[in-house]
């Protein structure tokens, strides 16, 4: 494994090769992941707090509600690999309700974010063993080498962030996570389901204007990681529906003509252009399950709120 310097050396070069890439395409875009900065996922947790935005609290209150049910899902002494783990707040709810789990191992691209996060874990789970792993997991990456041996492995991946994710890339995270947990693994995953067009594009651009901040802070990354001269104040964020894409879409766009540098090259934007950041794709419970059939899993259980707003589905790994 990369020592801490040497991945955030790599992860900083993956950085440049995607803006200067997704800047040079038409339309221009950036890939959703690079918005999880430590300061945008400070950003994204405020962001579970505002009345807008109703998928984490409908997702916390399924697991609140289900917890001992989806404890015995996953079985005694089960090994929990949480992806995008973030603050890890849904996470307690469901160490919180496990039998003698054996391990925990938080992934998330934010090194400095995840070792806050998994210190709190430590401190509330002392019985617990925590193993974190500073990666991008829409990319291939390693779990620890010393896994317990015999003890079944259970991928965690809430937050309906399986829809920030497009068709090609929910299949291969759907393959790399049935790899990591082996045939007759599980997995616990959180789905926004679809519902009224104008509930879903005011979630993403809240009243309060934190999803706005959110947005913009990848110009600033840009700015102090990459020598951007973005003027942030002359970008604005916008929430979009695709009906073709069953997605609520977040752009920013540029208030007038202008051109920026990034890494010494110079990106145009005509007024009213903008950057796509992140798509959050809507799926049904039936969609979703012939995907996870695709990809080598079973839905094997459903949890939902009364609303049906949302879903938490419990899928088995396949042989």
């Amino acid at each position: 494994m990369l020592d801490r310097a040497d991945a955030k050396a790599v992860q900083r070069e993956a950085f440049r090769a995607d803006v200067l890439a997704g800047l040079s395409q038409t339309p221009k875009r950036l890939p959703a992941r690079w918005l999880y900065d430590d300061r945008g996922s400070e950003l994204f947790e405020e962001i579970t707090r505002v009345d807008d935005y109703y998928p984490t609290r409908t997702e916390t209150g399924i697991l609140e509600g289900n917890a001992a049910a989806m404890a015995g899902f996953c079985g005694t002494g089960a090994v929990i690999i949480e992806y995008g783990a973030g603050a890890g707040v849904k996470t307690e709810i469901l160490l919180g309700a496990l039998e003698d789990p054996a391990l925990y191992v938080p992934v998330d691209i934010a090194g400095d974010f995840l070792k806050a996060s998994a210190e709190r874990i430590e401190s509330r789970f002392p019985d617990l063993t925590v193993q974190p792993v500073v990666a991008d997991f829409t990319d291939d990456f390693d779990l620890p080498e010393d896994l317990p041996r015999g003890a079944r492995r259970v991928g965690f991946f809430p937050g309906s962030t399986i829809g920030n994710l497009d068709a090609d890339e929910a299949a291969d995270f759907l393959k790399r996570m049935r790899g990591h947990v082996q045939a007759g693994g599980r997995a616990i995953l959180g789905t926004d389901l679809k519902k009224d067009v104008a509930t879903l594009v005011r979630a993403y651009d809240d009243s309060e204007g934190v999803t706005a901040e959110f947005d913009r802070n990848i110009l600033k990354r840009i700015n102090r990681e990459l020598g951007g001269t973005f003027p942030v104040d002359r970008f604005v964020h916008e929430a979009r529906w695709n009906e073709t894409a069953s997605a609520v879409e977040m752009h920013l766009k540029s208030l007038d003509a202008q051109t920026v540098e990034v890494a010494g090259r110079p990106f145009r934007f005509a007024p009213g252009e903008t950057i796509h950041t992140e798509s959050s794709r809507k799926y049904s419970v039936e969609g979703f399950s012939r995907l996870a059939s695709a990809c080598g899993w079973a839905v094997e259980a459903v949890w939902t709120d009364r609303g049906r707003k949302f879903a938490v589905l419990g899928l088995v790994a396949q042989a």
